[in-house]
């Protein structure tokens, strides 16, 4: 499997860590983790919505992993992408949490165009 696959499983996986920080509180109730989420304040709210985005961010770069792999089979200029792509997601959940507005916009904006390089590499 190529590195950009191995991509897609790991950019599924992106958004638990922050999640898992946007719950650490004594306050949490397994009972009803959305209530508590609507409550959070500061850097734990800033954490729930690096995992919303995520989420959010999740489908595009898949479908562009997926599209190149069936188009140009396995290539390493779509593994650099990919790799690229879960970088700048990190990097973007990290200045989420951190309140670091320009940057996180910055990160954000870069994994998006790896998603569309990725398309336009198989184009």
């Amino acid at each position: 499997m190529s590195i950009a696959l191995w991509c897609v499983l790991g950019a599924a996986f992106l958004p638990y860590p922050f999640t898992l920080a946007a719950k650490w509180s004594r306050r949490f109730d397994n009972h009803r983790p959305r209530d508590y989420l609507e409550t959070t304040q500061g850097w734990q709210k800033r954490a729930h919505w690096a995992q919303l985005n995520s989420f959010e961010a999740f489908p595009a770069f898949a479908a562009a992993v997926i599209v190149n792999h069936i188009v140009l089979g396995p290539n390493a200029t779509a593994d650099c992408i990919a790799l690229g792509f879960i970088a700048c997601r990190i990097a973007y959940g990290l200045f989420y949490v951190a309140d670091s507005a320009l940057p996180r916009s910055i990160a954000w904006f870069a994994a998006s165009l790896c998603s569309v390089a990725l398309f336009l590499l198989a184009a």
